[in-house]
């Protein structure tokens, strides 16, 4: 029987082959905390320590031992884990994982000769190497670099290896800040809206999330950048709201949570994720939210569809919402350190087709907005391609729309998580 140390070890290696042959996310794999940091940092640093291993060896190794050599080193000059644990732990995981004697002998021999050499020497060239230190692909770092300057780009570019900050929203409809603060033993909190409390970088997560004030929806994880967006809608009492690309519910909770008189419809085209919508707003005790599994593409702009909140009920009311949230599909470019296996599936491709999609899902929820209503779009990326290139198309061909304000948080806060949004006014 695996002791605990191997067993932790064990959870990140198979998460981490996971990710590498399927794109899983390792957030949603249920580790433990010292699994998932280790998962995760593995992840951060992937391209960094593939270098590393490419000068150690002659031959790379096969995936399973390489993604275990990987852990090693990451462990070794990464973490404060001693380096002879490290090296002995990471055999140890070897044998565990049946991967051979042998290849246990050459881990051993790899490890001491890492632990010899140091660090290895960067490439000269600067996209170069500004992309292998902080792993990040080498064409996405030259974007980077035409688009914001070297200075900006190397900047996002060590960013994504920061631990993002961990933020508590409180619900201010069963509790206030400073009591939720002091119930989980959170000494000297920083609050922000009177409803988002820092977590500290040395609090531990997993006693936070198995609290009774979690079971309790007195709060949820979310960061402040989330508020940012959400005030760009201008949200007045009673006015029927709808987001649209609404999973995983943060938004929509957090405006029910602000004003118990608006009448919300929360949707998704996913129907797992919309499961768990339905559990966030259960948990939360959410009575002005309404959770639908939906298409937007697939709306016909001439058929309209209503939101009623009391079942059995129909709304006679205009079906054309007063306020809508697009927080579409994005590549996630400024939540890297957050997701750090999205920096691997972006491609110049994927970024033009989400675009398209972007575009697309604007322009058909538009038409159920209401005359005088502001919709909001918004990106978990800066990428003018998906955000202001997006915006400036849907202008330009719908002039019944106008530009009103725009919020790029992240930018100057570290804070805050990379997030674009601009409001949209119908005339």
């Amino acid at each position: 029987m695996l002791d605990e140390s191997l067993k932790e070890r064990m959870e990140a290696y198979r998460v981490l082959l996971q990710w590498q042959k399927g794109g899983s996310f390792i957030k949603e794999a249920g580790l433990s905390p010292f699994a998932m940091e280790l998962a995760l940092g593995v992840c951060r640093r992937h391209l960094f320590l593939q270098y590393f291993v490419k000068t150690l060896v002659k031959k790379m190794p096969s995936l399973e031992v390489c993604t275990v050599l990987e852990m090693g080193l990451f462990q070794m000059f990464f973490t404060e884990v001693p380096d002879h644990a490290a090296v002995a732990t990471t055999v140890e995981l070897i044998k565990a994982a049946s991967l051979g004697e042998g290849s246990a002998r050459f881990m051993n021999a790899v490890l001491h000769a890492a632990r010899k050499s140091g660090l290895p020497a960067l490439p000269p060239q600067k996209v170069r190497r500004v992309s292998i230190e902080n792993s990040v692909p080498e064409w996405l770092v030259r974007r980077w670099f035409d688009i914001y300057g070297g200075t900006r780009a190397e900047a996002l570019a060590k960013a994504t290896l920061e631990r993002p900050v961990e933020w508590i929203r409180v619900n201010l409809q069963k509790t206030s800040a400073p009591v939720l603060a002091q119930k989980l033993g959170i000494t000297g909190a920083s609050i922000l809206y009177d409803r988002y409390i820092q977590v500290p970088a040395d609090a531990k997560l997993k006693p936070i999330l198995e609290s009774e004030s979690f079971a309790k929806g007195e709060f949820s994880m979310q960061n402040p950048s989330a508020y940012e967006v959400v005030k760009l809608l201008d949200l007045k009492p009673g006015l029927k709201v709808w987001d649209a690309c609404a999973a995983p519910g943060g938004k929509a909770a957090l405006m029910a949570e602000m004003d118990s008189s608006l009448e919300i419809l929360a949707s998704d085209v996913s129907e797992t994720r919309v499961l768990k919508m339905h559990d966030l707003v259960d948990r939360l005790g959410l009575t002005n939210v309404r959770v639908e599994c939906r298409d937007v593409l697939a709306l016909d702009p001439s058929t309209e569809f209503t939101l009623s909140l009391s079942k059995g009920l129909d709304d006679t009311r205009s079906s054309k919402f007063d306020r809508i949230l697009l927080d579409v599909p994005c590549s996630n470019m400024g939540v890297i350190a957050r997701r750090p296996e999205s920096v691997y599936r972006i491609t110049p491709e994927s970024i033009k087709e989400l675009a398209e999609l972007q575009y697309n899902i604007l322009k058909a929820a538009s038409t159920k907005l209401a005359l005088g209503g502001i919709l909001v779009y918004a990106t978990c990326s800066p990428d003018p391609e998906e955000t202001t290139k997006v915006v400036n198309k849907f202008v330009k061909e719908n002039p019944e729309f106008e530009k009103g304000e725009s919020v790029l948080p992240g930018a100057e806060d570290s804070r805050y998580d990379g997030f674009f949004a601009q409001a949209l006014h119908r005339k």
